[in-house]
């Protein structure tokens, strides 16, 4: 099965400032080892391949004011090759997935994406790289796919995703209900209760599948994103939307527009 590596690298990071600063954000930062947030992400999916899974060109979503830095960054590591979809103004990342599964689809045979914002650190690279190729196996049924993280304490800053129901093969739950972030009462009956995972932001889901559901859930994202994109421009590995058409898109998160209502989350 093919899969395509997306990278969400539109955050501006300013809650990392004075270190992370909206021309060079935190995802952009070498802040451990001697690759950026953003080059580690890149490089974490790019090595997902396995027996069964091909790995095609990543996908970067991010703005123009970052293009180049993205560039730069990239041409540091060879082995990846990617396309860069520019986004005139900042739509939240429901419609930077909806930009991805639209050029994926335009040049696969419908993929599984694999999505991630750009910021994170992974301390266990194999348990990582383990934890996702069981989600792929797991999207290519159909199901959306959302990775959670066991909680280590009862962290206020993330969203927690309750899960219900025995395992699955590859330790997968069906998704009971999310919650956003807590106050620190609540974040701890979470963690006391064993049935809530921190909510990680990275997705895996077949291009098909996210397009049929944003259709089913927030139809006008899709038309208007669609309509963007079908106007799109493209110089070398730069993408960009017809900036116009983009900018009636409305701004919502991929949890808000699909994943809290959607029935076939995992």
């Amino acid at each position: 099965m093919k899969i395509i590596p997306v990278v969400l690298c539109g955050g501006s990071g300013t809650r990392l400032w004075p270190l992370s600063r909206t021309g060079f954000p935190k995802q952009f930062l070498v802040l451990s080892g001697t690759t950026s947030l953003f080059q580690q992400a890149a490089s974490r999916l790019n090595q997902l391949g396995a027996a069964d899974i091909e790995v095609g060109k990543t996908l970067v979503v991010t703005n123009e004011e970052h293009r180049f830095l993205v560039l730069d960054q990239l041409r540091e590591l060879p082995d990846i090759a990617a396309t860069l979809l520019l986004e005139p103004v900042g739509r939240n990342t429901a419609p930077a997935l909806t930009l991805a599964a639209l050029q994926a689809a335009a040049d696969n045979d419908d993929p599984i994406l694999v999505v991630t914002p750009a910021d994170q650190t992974v301390q266990n690279s194999a348990a990582f790289t383990e934890a996702l190729q069981n989600a792929i196996r797991v999207a290519a049924t159909g199901a959306i796919v959302i990775l959670g993280i066991t909680p280590t304490g009862p962290e206020t800053g993330f969203g927690y995703i309750q899960q219900t129901g025995d395992a699955g093969a590859f330790t997968e739950f069906d998704v009971k209900n999310f919650a956003e972030k807590p106050d620190s009462v609540t974040a701890q009956s979470y963690v006391d209760s064993g049935d809530y995972a921190w909510n990680s932001g990275m997705f895996v889901v077949r291009a098909s599948v996210w397009l049929k559901a944003l259709k089913h859930f927030r139809v006008d994202i899709l038309q208007t994103t669609t309509t963007a994109f079908a106007g799109h421009t493209q110089d070398h590995q730069f993408i960009r939307p017809n900036e116009a058409l983009f900018t009636e898109v409305p701004s919502e998160s991929v949890d808000y527009a699909v994943i809290e209502q959607c029935p076939n989350s995992q």
